[in-house]
């Protein structure tokens, strides 16, 4: 298992259009991915379940990734992170 620590810096956090793009782009990888934030553990490949979590701007998150390709995995998911989901 890998993980990492983000903040969400897109100033509407993970509202639908980068939800979608995330969990459309984690969903080719084998591997599971949890998001830990304010206690609880998300689903990062499940849309309703990142849309239920209401991360907002400023959250801090931790990105886990469990399998064969996790590390490639949580690569990518922290690009997409760290640059605002491309809304900056």
């Amino acid at each position: 298992m890998v993980s990492k620590d983000f903040t969400i810096t897109n100033k509407m956090g993970l509202h639908m259009r980068p939800a979608q793009i995330f969990v459309t782009a984690m969903n080719k990888y084998a591997s599971d991915m949890n998001i830990k934030f304010n206690g609880k553990n998300v689903n990062g490949k499940s849309i309703m379940h990142i849309m239920a979590a209401c991360i907002k701007f400023g959250s801090q998150i931790t990105v886990e990734c469990s399998g064969p390709d996790e590390e490639a995995m949580l690569n990518e998911a922290a690009g997409m992170i760290e640059s605002g989901f491309g809304e900056e």
